[in-house]
């Protein structure tokens, strides 16, 4: 059995879910496999047509489970409203989207005839995390589905219960077997990753549990997505401006979730002109959006982290520079709080600027020239997301196209600069793959082709003789 605690108040047992034993992730992913035979020969339409159905009883029970989700992984409640809603949200806009990227389709030219169909997989298997357990589960089960697949999700035992309520209700809507949850820890991902039947795996988390998974299915020649850490950048140039509503989205860049985002502005470039500017329109910002404090009380906008051992962590990165504290604090009792923090006088040498710091603690550093700055951006091994701040857009993405990141922001940074159509993946030692937009989708196919070359059609002059292609 697996038992979470409030990370606000780690007294309070929020619930449970039962372990699943190896034998049981083995019967999961045959009854699976049988779903899919049935469900991959559906055309598109009519699997986009299930899943709207199935997708509907959803909406009564979001703010019940955002209440769940809020105790058991310390987000403000209204944080957790929001992936829940956002979530379902995705879902039907991939519904929309599925059946222009799926179908078939075909060209008959004086070349010949080529058909193109993306065909399923067959079972996927999904491991995600703790952090945004909804959508980051949504990201994998609702193109997987919609492409033909059937899926069995694992949730990080850190945060397993609402989405275990969540997907158990959508999968009540679709055939048995097509959607299935199984519950446990490394050795429960591991029996997954490694079944015969799975054909491709999808991971969502940090980078030591990447590698060990990318290992597994290499063993098997087996495909799979990774979205893994990042160190991201915020660059703010000289002509930044420095609005109390674009400073606000910048605090909260960094802050959302208690700083536990893979996307999070984790560390802050200023060039020197501004960096006093930049500091006071800073501070002045976190006084307006952070309150930390209970994740169910009303106004709060940052809760603990997710374990003690987190908390601790963080609060070690903070034994370098000058620490500014952040926002209002309420009584905060004996829970895995750290209270937030930008932190001045720091080098890129210090710990906290090297590493992701996963928590409500943030670096704030200046450079003099685009050229440095960029260099500095570009420095570690994690390629994830960055953000340019420029009065100037044409200047921003001009220095953001020599950014290392799979996805760099313009003047925001973190939710606020995400789309559905905006493909979102990392680069170097943040993982492989795209979610969200039509990629996103396709991720969960193999494109596969019938070719009658115009040659060897009845009627063709072609001859026996092997020839290249011309095009």
């Amino acid at each position: 059995m697996i038992t979470r605690e409030n990370p606000a108040r780690p007294d309070e047992i929020v619930g449970s879910v039962r372990s699943t034993s190896p034998r049981e992730v083995s019967e999961a992913v045959d009854a699976a496999r049988e779903a899919h035979r049935n469900w991959a020969s559906v055309r598109v339409t009519g699997r986009a047509d299930a899943l709207t159905a199935a997708l509907h009883p959803l909406d009564s029970l979001l703010d019940d489970l955002s209440v769940l989700l809020a105790q058991e992984s310390g987000k403000p409640r209204p944080d957790c409203r929001g992936e829940l809603g956002f979530a379902v949200a995705y879902a039907r806009w991939l519904v929309g989207r599925s059946i222009p990227v799926l179908m078939d389709s075909e060209v008959d030219d004086e070349r010949g005839r080529l058909l193109t169909r993306h065909e399923p997989f067959g079972v996927i298997g999904a491991i995600t995390p703790w952090n945004a357990p909804i959508i980051l589960s949504m990201l994998k089960v609702a193109p997987a589905l919609l492409a033909g697949n059937a899926i069995v999700v694992k949730p990080s035992p850190l945060a397993p219960l609402a989405v275990t309520a969540l997907l158990g209700q959508l999968a009540q809507g679709l055939p048995a077997g097509l959607l299935q949850v199984v519950n446990g820890g490394a050795d429960t991902g591991a029996a997954l990753v490694s079944h015969p039947k799975v054909r491709k795996v999808a991971f969502t988390g940090g980078e030591v549990s990447g590698r060990a998974i990318a290992h597994l299915a290499a063993e098997r020649l087996m495909p799979s997505v990774m979205e893994l850490g990042g160190n991201d950048p915020a660059i703010l140039l000289d002509d930044a401006l420095l609005s109390d509503e674009a400073m606000d989205r910048l605090v909260m860049a960094s802050f959302a979730t208690s700083g536990q985002v893979c996307m999070a502005a984790k560390r802050l470039y200023v060039h020197a002109s501004r960096y006093d500017e930049l500091l006071e329109a800073y501070l002045a910002a976190a006084d307006r959006v952070l309150v930390t404090g209970d994740p169910l009380d009303a106004g709060v906008t940052v809760g603990p982290l997710v374990t003690r051992a987190s908390a601790d962590r963080v609060t070690e990165l903070l034994n370098e520079g000058t620490v500014h504290r952040l926002g209002e604090t309420r009584e905060l009792g004996d829970g895995y709080f750290v209270q937030p923090a930008l932190v001045t006088g720091v080098d890129d040498a210090a710990p906290l600027v090297s590493q992701e710091q996963f928590g409500p603690a943030v670096p704030l550093l200046s450079f003099d020239h685009e050229d440095e700055v960029v260099a500095r951006a570009n420095s570690g091994e994690l390629g994830l997301a960055a953000s340019v701040w420029s009065a100037d857009e044409d200047r921003a993405f001009t220095v953001g196209r020599r950014i290392e990141a799979g996805f760099v922001f313009i003047n925001t940074h973190n939710r606020t600069g995400m789309a559905l159509r905006a493909p979102f993946g990392g680069v170097k030692g943040s993982g492989y793959g795209r979610e969200y937009g039509d990629e996103g989708l396709l991720e969960y196919t193999q494109t596969c082709m019938t070719h009658a070359p115009s040659a060897f059609r009845s009627g063709g002059a072609g001859s026996g003789a092997a020839a290249y292609p011309s095009g």
